[in-house]
């Protein structure tokens, strides 16, 4: 029977074997799922270990910096068939994200050799890449790679968001870019609604900007206690990256604009006036009372207690607010957003979980092989299927039936994916003072929030105040 039962996961890793074929095979032999999972990741793994040398960095020991996060945990369930394939030992530091970025760079400005491979967002690359701290990984992918990686497999905006040349205002994936990092996972910014609350009021899901407001203030009005809109609003860059650029990019707007080689600020262009006076009016109408506190969590707590009717923000912060104990566990939906009404498909902006190279790692090659395997497709399966790894990164896992199965059970889940897919992407332009101008941003939103400025004279002084530090830091 055990040879029978290799044959078969072996067939089935070939694509000769169906997975309906599989399973109704498998219960004939009388295989129970923990035996059947087995079986499915040593097929793999040799089926993997056939077309790359996995072994050749065999007794290498490598270390990874790793933020806590669900995405982090599917890797660390399934390090083990790693640990098989390549012979290697894999070893970990994880922090909350509070002070996670803090050990990043302070372990990479230090130039410490300790950690071979780490957690980060695209957006801190902007500083990694161009200080030398991280390898650019088009190297290995054009000539390392397993043939089996499929690099092409990837998202196209989320390899395009990963990549960037180092000058300043150059769009992201375009010519001459270093890749410095590979996406890992994913958050589209979307809508996710109580549809308890919207049945008890009696609202649809809105369709774009104007009538989100529209919507928000009937719930704040008629729902007996929940607000209408949670969005972020603390003084920081993470307050601007979800709903507000996902809304701001859908009607045409953009943060700086490049000529000669240097940018100027273009958070008061007519698209960003009219965008940026109705998103006000929402908090100011349908927020929470204390917005300016809120981040991620909050957003995320308030919908999961019911004390607000909807989010625009990360689908899945809506996504783990479905689960749990949270109370409104299984009365959450999520719909595809665009802001504007002239638009035609959502522009989600997207923070992207990634993996980077540390340029000090003494194992450099070897930790190319964690890489691939890490943001590889039968990793990635294994954590969309049996752990919380969403959004995945490859089009072949969102296209797999049993992940479909599973995040079907979200209503609207995968709609709003297919949607959102083409176009979701960093809309940010990259430079090195992301951080510093982005969260002067937000600390103008507050003003104009609390009606201590106008929107149009804000974001006039804004704009002029951004433009000033460009031209001392010799990018305006």
């Amino acid at each position: 029977m055990y040879e029978k039962a290799n044959d078969l996961f072996g067939a089935f890793v070939a694509g000769q074997v169906g997975r309906r074929e599989l399973l109704k095979r498998a219960a004939a032999l009388g295989l129970t799922t923990a035996a059947a999972s087995q079986l499915l990741n040593a097929a793999s793994t040799r089926a993997m270990a056939a077309d790359y040398n996995w072994q050749a960095h065999k007794g290498t020991a490598l270390k990874l910096l790793l933020n806590k996060h669900p995405y982090a945990d599917a890797m660390i369930a399934d390090i083990e068939a790693f640990k098989t394939l390549t012979g290697m030992n894999v070893t970990w530091d994880i922090f909350p994200e509070d002070v996670y970025f803090d050990k990043v760079t302070a372990a990479l400005s230090s130039g410490s050799t300790e950690y071979d491979a780490f957690m980060t967002g695209a957006y801190m690359t902007w500083t990694y890449g161009p200080a030398g701290w991280v390898v650019d990984l088009n190297e290995y992918l054009k000539g390392k790679s397993a043939p089996g990686y499929d690099w092409e497999g990837v998202l196209p905006g989320l390899r395009a968001s990963t990549a960037w040349s180092g000058v300043p205002g150059d769009k992201l994936g375009g010519a001459g870019s270093k890749q410095w990092c590979l996406p890992w996972g994913f958050e589209a910014n979307n809508v996710t609604y109580n549809q308890k609350i919207f049945e008890k009021v009696g609202v649809h899901v809105p369709k774009n900007l104007p009538d989100m407001l529209e919507v928000a203030a009937k719930i704040t009005k008629d729902a007996g206690g929940p607000y209408g809109v949670g969005v972020r609003g603390s003084r920081s860059w993470a307050t601007i990256h979800p709903g507000f650029l996902s809304g701001y990019s859908n009607y045409g707007a953009v943060d700086f604009t490049q000529s000669g080689g240097k940018l100027k600020a273009a958070m008061n262009s007519p698209q960003a006036k009219e965008f940026t006076k109705l998103w006000v009016k929402m908090i100011q109408d349908s927020g929470p009372k204390n917005w300016a506190t809120y981040t991620w969590y909050q957003v995320g707590t308030d919908l999961g207690a019911g004390a607000s009717g909807m989010i625009f923000d990360a689908d899945i912060l809506g996504y783990f607010m479905d689960g749990g104990d949270n109370k409104e566990a299984g009365h959450l939906a999520y719909d595809a957003f665009a802001a504007n009404p002239a638009a035609t498909e959502p522009t989600a902006n997207v923070w992207i979980w990634s993996l980077a190279m540390s340029n000090f790692s003494k194992h450099k090659d070897a930790t190319w092989d964690f890489l691939q395997w890490a943001t590889g497709t039968d990793h990635c399966m294994f954590g969309a299927r049996k752990m919380d790894f969403v959004n995945p990164i490859r089009t072949k896992v969102w296209e797999d039936a049993e992940f479909k199965t599973k995040i079907g059970k979200y209503p609207g889940y995968l709609e709003q994916y297919t949607k959102t897919a083409p176009k979701a992407q960093i809309y940010f332009t990259p430079q090195p003072m992301f951080f510093d101008l982005t969260t002067e941003w937000a600390a103008a939103l507050q003003r104009m929030v609390a009606k201590e400025i106008p929107v149009d004279e804000g974001l006039d002084k804004l704009a002029a105040s951004l433009d000033k530090q460009l031209k001392e830091n010799g990018l305006g």
